[in-house]
């Protein structure tokens, strides 16, 4: 199978390397001097400077190459939530795309196939989500993703270029829930970074990691998904990961918010997108306009925009008055 990757970032070349044991991947970095380099070196210095590259993965910054590479193939959108409508529009009606990003879409509120849904009505498409950090997907490290698609022909494409001894795919016809899933954890991870950067103990990282999964399902929920699929590797599984890992990137955001520190100063330090930072307001906005109680992330979202400082966003949560717990 051919496949393209669009983003050369740690995801989409982690993910390219794990496909390219098995399959030719091309993998589409934006930047020239960054693909020039890559292809020298044989390696993303900048985000995953040890992983090795299969013989079977190139690299370009031609675009138009890089798709056509991919004809009767698969096309993978690694790109952060902000490039996604771009990149969706630049592909063939007839393409079979997944993507990777997990967000929504701040100008619009829109969620990853409703943008597919406007540019692309008439392709195959659909989201590729799940518990992984891509350094340990490079190294070969066992990890479980979900397919998630309201065609099924796509959803076993997936598994065809990705199922393997290091890799399990899961299918799904749940979209909205697992976007949803990977979009509002990132925001919660940022919550339990908070916590731990405040020194609040386990049993607050326990209890923010329970109450953050009741949000998230309320909001799928209310957006049409299947309750049940936060249960599962997009919504509990990632949440878990990201929220405790410490190689997630929006628990730095919150490590470093509890300490202090100016937005601007922690992006610039980290290096990487994190798109909890992005999307916490765009998540809390979705939450009031389909009348969702929020709290936790109505609060991350207060911290990140300094509307109120970490430690007074936690004593705010914890005066809130008792209620059933179902509620």
């Amino acid at each position: 199978m051919r496949i393209s990757v669009i983003g050369a970032g740690a995801w989409g070349t982690a993910l390219a390397i794990a496909a390219a044991r098995r399959h030719r991947v091309m993998l589409w970095a934006r930047d020239v001097a960054q693909a020039r380099q890559m292809a020298a070196d044989r390696r993303n210095e900048r985000y995953l400077p040890h992983a090795v590259w299969p013989d079977q993965l190139a690299v370009t910054s031609d675009h138009a190459a890089a798709l056509a590479h991919a004809v009767g193939g698969l096309v993978i959108v690694a790109t952060p939530m902000a490039s996604l409508r771009e990149r969706l529009a630049a592909l063939a009606p007839d393409t079979c795309v997944f993507w990777l990003c997990k967000g929504v879409e701040s100008a619009t509120g829109s969620l990853g196939h409703q943008i597919a849904a406007s540019v692309l009505p008439h392709a195959s498409v659909g989201v590729l989500s799940g518990p992984s950090f891509a350094q340990e997907v490079a190294g070969g490290s066992p990890t479980a993703l979900v397919a998630a698609s309201n065609d099924s022909a796509l959803c076993d494409l997936a598994v065809s270029a990705f199922h393997s001894e290091a890799i399990r795919i899961y299918r799904s016809t749940d979209v909205v829930g697992v976007e949803v899933g990977g979009a509002v954890k990132n925001v919660l991870a940022i919550a339990t970074g908070i916590a731990d950067g405040l020194n609040l103990g386990l049993n607050a990282r326990a209890a923010l990691i329970t109450r953050g999964l009741a949000e998230m399902t309320r909001l799928g929920v209310a957006l049409g998904a299947h309750a049940d699929t936060f249960m599962g590797l997009s919504g509990l599984g990632d949440l878990v990961l990201t929220a405790t890992g410490d190689l997630s990137r929006n628990r730095k955001v919150g490590l470093m918010l509890a300490q202090g520190l100016s937005l601007t100063g922690i992006l610039e330090r980290l290096g990487h997108v994190a798109e909890g930072v992005y999307c916490a307001e765009t998540v809390t906005r979705l939450a009031h306009d389909h009348g969702v109680a929020m709290p936790i992330a109505d609060m991350v979202s207060a911290v990140i925009h300094r509307r109120i400082a970490a430690r007074d966003a936690v004593s705010s949560l914890m005066r809130r008055d008792s209620r059933d717990e179902g509620a």
